[in-house]
């Protein structure tokens, strides 16, 4: 890999930290212990505010992204996105234990939401500007596993720094839960410090660049062709219809993972930390041992073995009434989850007219969240109707199966 490839997947070491830190593992879960009432309704208001965060990732990322193409300002728009992530990742130090951080919890983690998905408009724009065609799927796949190394690396001083030192360190508050609120600190300051090469080694394309209201207008007008010209790319419209919905079942299964597993088996922190930190390590080796060999076996075919993994595992995690049971099926999930991504990655990139390919990204996007609303809808729909966790989580492998379903009939382009 070249220099500017080692930047470019290296902000995947450093970004990665926000879903996995925030997202999934100790945030989501400290939300769930210690500020909602209680695991069912901290499940519940999870899933709302992802759905309006999805909503405005799906408003905003197909005009953003037809602005960096029209403008030629993809690292200026990184950089922005990136900036807001890190502000309201840290922000969350302020949420104390208790119902009355509910709101701010709640909007600070929206906020970084919407940031870290448009931000990955920008990122996973460049791409094709960082590897050539026939080694596209592995620059991708071993980014993504870098991105799963630097969660575990991050998860990793966490615990050891933060969360098992009793007393704990630097005068932190435990009866407030400072040495967790402590772990937002730590995520914002890790990704402002990976992020930086990415924004210095890549610059955007050279050009005239139009002020931002020309870019604005460009890239609206760039949209609305882009969508009238969508029925006639059958294989990149069927592939964005089924990523609609087998990531809407991913996404679910990131975000409610660390709730599921603390609500249904009693998981504290401590060992959530752990499990997050097991899983980051299968999900690390799956993705770069995927994208070892995706260029060969193909972008299409690597997506429908994991979902078909992740379909069987998924349905087992929900059965399991054993916890040994659900940490074994959960470790051979994870290998299954990073190669289901990096490869969606990679099709879209190949499908994608180089001079589009922000705008692509945007669709992409788009793709991923115009109904990323439904699948943390669906979940908490379900789990404030029938007050069962299992049952919230019991709909996410009808969404994998439905994108594989129309995944199954897209022609993949030849690999050059």
């Amino acid at each position: 890999m070249t220099r500017q490839a080692w930047a470019w997947a290296l902000y995947d070491w450093a970004n990665s930290a926000f879903p996995t830190m925030i997202s999934t593992f100790v945030f989501a879960t400290y939300f769930a212990q210690g500020i909602a009432p209680d695991p069912a309704t901290g499940q519940a208001q999870w899933g709302w505010m992802q759905t309006v965060a999805g909503l405005v990732i799906a408003l905003l990322s197909p005009l953003l992204g037809a602005v960096a193409d029209a403008g030629g300002r993809r690292r200026r728009m990184l950089a922005l996105s990136t900036l807001v992530m890190v502000a309201a990742t840290g922000a969350l130090w302020f949420a104390r234990p208790g119902p009355g951080s509910t709101l701010l919890a709640l909007a600070c983690v929206g906020l970084a939401t919407i940031a870290f998905e448009l931000g990955m408009v920008f990122y996973n724009a460049m791409l094709p500007q960082v590897a050539r065609p026939a080694a596209i799927g592995r620059v991708s796949g071993l980014a993504w596993g870098l991105g799963y190394a630097g969660g575990l690396a991050c998860l990793g001083l966490a615990l050891l720094l933060l969360v098992r030192p009793d007393p704990s360190p630097f005068g932190l508050d435990r009866s407030a839960a400072e040495h967790v609120r402590a772990t937002a600190l730590l995520t914002a300051g890790w990704i402002a410090l990976f992020a930086w090469p990415v924004l210095v080694l890549l610059p955007d394309p050279p050009g005239a660049r139009p002020g931002l209201r020309a870019a604005m207008v460009q890239g609206l007008a760039e949209i609305a062709a882009l969508l009238r010209r969508l029925p006639r790319r059958p294989a990149l419209l069927r592939f964005l219809l089924a990523r609609l919905f087998y990531t809407d079942g991913l996404n679910t299964l990131f975000v409610f993972g660390a709730i599921y597993a603390a609500g249904v088996f009693g998981m504290g922190l401590e060992e959530i930390l752990l499990f997050g930190i097991a899983l980051n390590v299968t999900a690390g080796l799956g993705a770069a041992g995927f994208g070892l060999v995706e260029d060969r076996f193909g972008s299409k075919r690597t997506i429908l073995v994991s979902l078909a993994a992740l379909m069987l595992l998924g349905a087992g995690l929900v059965l399991a009434q054993d916890k040994g049971v659900f940490w074994g099926l959960a470790l051979v999930l994870g290998l299954f989850l990073g190669p289901s991504q990096a490869a969606s990655r990679t099709l879209m990139a190949r499908l994608a007219p180089p001079e589009e390919v922000t705008a692509h990204f945007g669709l992409f996007a788009l793709s991923g969240r115009i109904t990323g609303f439904i699948g943390p809808w669906a979940l908490a729909a379900v789990t404030a109707a029938t007050a069962s966790q299992r049952a919230g989580m019991a709909t996410v492998p009808v969404f994998l199966a439905a994108g594989a379903a129309l995944l199954a009939g897209v022609r993949e382009p030849r690999r050059g």
